[in-house]
């Protein structure tokens, strides 16, 4: 343990030094730059379309695609990586091109394994309108049942990796004897049994999740094997693997502590037999103890050697998850990856083990096992928040994105969930110091060793002790077959009776069972909660539109007669100084289809043009799964910039506006118009 306790300190330390030397972060590829550059008019018509990202991107045959003013498709198809950069895309496009404005709709899978997409367009000549439908712009977007399915798949393996690790380690370290138990043999196996068959769903719908096609295309080995080229792909044929070498350590691992029983305990005193209580012979009650040690000692070593190559395999395992996820990508990877592991290993070991600890309190597991599952639990709460604090800033980024994106929406859930099963573990705490203190037997306080040596001779009494004869020497019952049956029965009751008050224990136990099973209910949800936050943008990056699906404020848009629409958005980056808060007030001139002069004006709170370090714009149309189309500004003025949208359909727009009034503060307010 003291070990343990170095290393967290070894970690927290680190983890100072990187966070106060850390710079921005990335995840989820973002497009940084276009050619032709987004809502930009070019004289000639281009011979390919190149987009350049913020990491590393996976294409499809169809992830660029260019349609005329009319919706045609225009490009070559195929796109691939312009000069062999990985972080971009291009494709080409036919000769003979006419004037007018063309849409470019694109999807790719980023280093993070994630699918992102969006749309933008240019124009030849001049801007026109276009009447490109939302089907054919619409992005990445998989289809409902297999996005549902996956989802599924992704948040089982999650809980089935805690279940195989959490009990293993509750086995090795809390209670050996649980090996051998019936009940926690089907929680390694269903375990085992429920991270294979989810790893094999995940591999086979993850082309179906990337492409958008349907929950049909599953079993195309053509999808399957373009997955397997994959970073994820990698991560889940690794998985497998591991998994084999899984079964194995199972197998070891119950035949190993399952079938080897600890020597030289001391068993009931048969009728007619002397009990050793230990007052006798001192020589021979020593020869006792180092007879029990010896016995003992080839089980200790093969529960070091199992926890070794345990540890190493759940690691391994983590490293399947950490390797194709946001902590592969993005700054200090090499920090990252093994924080993510730990904090892998540590939730499997807190939530996984009180799994275990719910079935061994109704199959025998004493005091001591929990006691002993207290100080695992506290130990892996320490690794949690270490690596949790770390992962949270990596991720988020700043104070706003904690409320202002779904990641940090979504992170602030998973921190409640964590704390309600912190509050319900202290009152588990609380039943477990209360047994450890009932009264025993003799009346007195009992020990938490002694209480687990009673309670395994007690089963081992009632599995392999034998009944001592009636007086009188003759069989139960003498020759009556009625009185026979009689006793027969009689003693059947009283064993399942015995065997109900041993599963049902005192009400100390009762209370410590039902704090356990709510504490386990929760984690069910926070490993829900886990899942759909790896699977949303990091904060750092997200779009700013987690408003968009609200409706409108009344006030939202005010349109003039001359359809030149202006919007006021208040906004406060939480910061101090010149342009910390103020209003973003954005005029759009004609707030129609097509082309869009645009003029944005940041003023303080008193009211006068201020001029800030950043300020971005962009455009997305929930509705059709369009955007976001950032908008190129120009400053113009003191707190003044302008520019040119390209909104090509008509609907409901959500426009974002990012203000940037330091080097850390910084905000985002979104705000609907209605375009056409």
């Amino acid at each position: 343990m003291r070990k343990a306790w170095a290393f967290l300190a070894t970690a927290g330390a680190l983890l100072v030094l990187v966070l106060g030397t850390a710079g921005p972060a990335a995840a989820h590829a973002a497009l940084l730059h276009t050619d032709p550059e987004q809502n930009s008019v070019v004289a000639s018509a281009p011979s390919a379309v190149t987009l350049t990202f913020s990491e590393g991107v996976t294409l499809s045959a169809d992830s660029v695609r260019v349609l005329d003013p009319a919706g045609k498709a225009v490009d070559t198809g195929d796109p691939g990586h312009a000069d062999g950069k990985a972080d971009t895309a291009r494709v080409g496009l036919r000769g003979g091109l006419a004037n007018g404005t063309y849409t470019v709709a694109w999807r790719a899978v980023s280093e993070d394994t994630h699918p992102v997409g969006g749309a933008f367009t240019f124009s030849i000549g001049a801007a026109s309108d276009t009447s490109v439908s939302a089907s054919q712009v619409q992005g990445a977007r998989a289809d409902d049942v297999v996005a549902a399915l996956y989802g599924t798949g992704r948040t089982v393996a999650y809980g089935a990796y805690a279940l195989l690790v959490g009990v293993a380690a509750f086995v090795l370290i809390c209670w050996p004897r649980g090996a051998a138990t019936r009940a926690v043999q089907r929680l390694l196996m269903g375990g085992w049994v429920a991270l294979l068959a989810s790893t094999v769903a995940v591999l086979l719908l993850r082309g179906p999740y990337e492409r958008g096609s349907g929950l049909s295309q599953a079993l195309d080995l053509t999808l399957v094997r373009g997955t397997l080229d994959e970073r994820l792909g990698t991560a889940l044929a690794a998985r497998l693997l591991l998994l084999a070498a899984g079964g194995v350590f199972l197998s070891l691992l119950v035949g190993q502590l399952g079938q080897e029983q600890p020597a030289g305990r001391p068993q009931a005193p048969r009728e007619g037999e002397v009990p050793r209580t230990g007052e006798g012979d001192p020589e021979e009650e020593e020869l006792r103890r180092l007879e029990e040690r010896a016995a003992e000692r080839p089980q200790r070593e093969a529960r070091v050697a199992l926890g070794i190559g345990g540890l190493l395999l759940a690691l391994a395992l983590a490293a399947t998850w950490a390797g194709a996820d946001h902590a592969a990508v993005g700054i200090q990877v090499w920090v990252a990856l093994p924080f993510d592991m730990l904090h892998l290993v540590a939730m499997a070991c807190w939530l996984g083990g009180l799994v275990a600890l719910l079935a061994g309190l109704r199959h025998g597991a004493g005091v001591a096992a929990a006691n002993r599952f207290s100080a695992v639990a506290m130990t892996s709460v320490a690794v949690l928040a270490v690596t949790g604090v770390y992962q949270a800033w990596r991720g988020v980024g700043s104070w706003d994105a904690l409320t202002g994106t779904r990641y940090g929406q979504l992170l602030l859930v998973k921190v409640g969930l964590v704390l309600v099963i912190l509050a319900v573990a202290w009152f588990s705490r609380r039943w477990t110091a209360r047994l450890r203190s009932a009264p025993g037997p003799d009346g007195d306080a009992t020990d938490a060793a002694e209480q687990d040596e009673r309670d395994e001779r007690d089963e081992k009494d009632e599995h392999g002790g034998q009944d001592a004869p009636e007086s009188g020497g003759g069989a139960p019952g003498g020759d009556d077959p009625v009185r026979r049956a009689q006793l027969a029965r009689q003693r059947t009751a009283l064993a399942s009776a015995e065997v109900r008050r041993r599963q049902q224990g005192s009400p100390v136990q009762a209370g410590l069972r039902r704090s356990v099973l709510v504490e386990a209910g929760v984690a069910v949800a926070v490993l829900v909660v886990t899942t759909l936050l790896t699977n949303a943008p990091p904060g750092r990056v997200a779009a700013a539109v987690a408003a968009s699906s609200a409706p409108a404020p009344a006030t939202g848009a005010a349109a003039a007669p001359d359809r030149v629409v202006q919007l006021k958005l208040p906004y406060d980056t939480g910061g101090k100084g010149p342009g910390a808060q103020g209003t973003a007030t954005l005029t759009l001139n004609p707030a129609a289809v097509g082309g869009n002069r645009i003029t944005l004006v940041i003023t303080d709170a008193s009211q006068q043009p201020v001029d800030v370090p950043e300020v971005q714009l962009s455009f997305t149309l929930p509705d059709r799964d369009l955007g976001p189309l950032p908008v190129a500004l120009t400053k113009a003025t003191t707190g003044g910039w302008s520019g040119t949208a390209q909104l090509p359909l008509a609907g409901e727009w959500v426009a974002a506006v990012v203000v940037r009034s330091s080097d850390i503060d910084q905000t985002t307010e979104t705000k609907s118009v209605t375009i056409g």
